[in-house]
């Protein structure tokens, strides 16, 4: 099993990370956190690295669902999605497998809430 569910676009990164923030919204997620890897790793290393920002995400009803069956997934929260630019200038969209995830977690009592997850968020990636 993967970790991931990723596809690439054909969009530009700006304009990646603008449609799948849209589309995380409308699938119940908002974003929490923005990392810009390639301005942190300038400014803490001087390196150059590709574009690649990680979008914190967070669909507060899943997240709620899953605290209440285990109280230290928090260490597990946000989803993460990450939009990068590859060298021959294609962008690609990843989304963590929430699937694979939990399987670290020995609570089977995750397992809905987790298929859900994934759901979504295989959803929000093949529509873009």
């Amino acid at each position: 099993m993967d970790y991931y569910i990723s596809k690439t676009v054909n969009q530009n990164f700006e304009d990646a990370i603008q449609h799948v923030t849209e589309r995380l919204k409308d699938e119940g997620f908002g974003v929490l956190t923005e990392i810009d890897v390639k301005e942190t790793l300038k400014n803490k290393l001087d390196v150059d690295f590709k574009k690649y920002k990680i979008l914190g995400s967070c669909n507060p009803n899943f997240a709620h669902q899953a605290l209440l069956k285990e109280d230290k997934i928090g260490t597990m929260l946000p989803c993460n999605v990450i939009v990068e630019e590859h060298e021959d200038g294609t962008v690609e969209v990843s989304a963590v497998n929430p699937l694979a995830s939990m399987q670290a977690v020995e609570n089977k009592e995750l397992n809905n809430i987790a298929q859900q997850v994934q759901s979504s968020l295989s959803k929000i990636i093949e529509t873009l």
